[in-house]
């Protein structure tokens, strides 16, 4: 079963609008409520009261057919924004260089459907699961600020077994080094 609401002639540029409506297209209701909900743009206020609209439209389409539906069981199934009219008005806005903006008003229209079916899966037949972000390199990773893991060790040859042996046997002898002339010191 599939509801849609929408909404006309809602204050805000159509580009504005997109931005919060990428953010719930194919997600829980209840999830793209939350979203909307907490989202700090002007039109999701606009937005979460269409998803609302649509919610009470899913509703009364099931009692009309005799069905019940549970709520949390919608998903949004397609959320677009559309450009409305642009109003043109005669007042001025002040430019620079003494020059005069005349003020644009630009309004859009949201369309939102919902759906209690099940949701495509990918062309394998699995269901469709959430992109994994992409694994960044360690530089890149330590610009943004994230942790880094430790740079893995390297196999070690013959030549550089031997080079650490011979470091490790120097690094013995130099405290031993520096005792022997401490007591030459105090013989003295």
């Amino acid at each position: 079963m599939e509801a849609t609401a929408s909404a006309r002639y809602l204050r805000g540029s159509a580009q504005k609008a997109r931005l919060v409506v990428d953010m719930i297209r194919g997600k829980d209701v209840n999830q793209a409520l939350a979203i909307l909900r907490f989202t700090k743009k002007r039109a999701a206020g606009h937005i979460e009261k269409c998803m609302r609209s649509a919610i009470a439209n899913a509703n009364e389409i099931a009692e009309k057919a005799n069905i019940s539906i549970d709520p949390d069981d919608l998903w949004v199934r397609t959320a677009f924004v559309d450009r409305g009219p642009t109003k043109n008005r005669r007042r001025v806005r002040p430019a620079p260089q003494g020059r005069a903006y005349r003020e644009q008003r630009h309004f859009c229209h949201v369309t939102i459907s919902l759906s209690n079916d099940a949701k495509p899966t990918a062309k394998g037949g699995a269901p469709e699961v959430e992109a994994k972000p992409a694994k960044l390199s360690e530089s890149k990773r330590r610009k943004r600020g994230g942790a880094v893991a430790a740079p893995r060790a390297r196999r070690a040859t013959p030549k550089a077994q031997e080079t650490t042996e011979v470091q490790e046997a120097t690094a013995a002898e130099k405290p031993a080094k520096k005792a022997s002339k401490k007591k030459a010191k105090t013989e003295e």
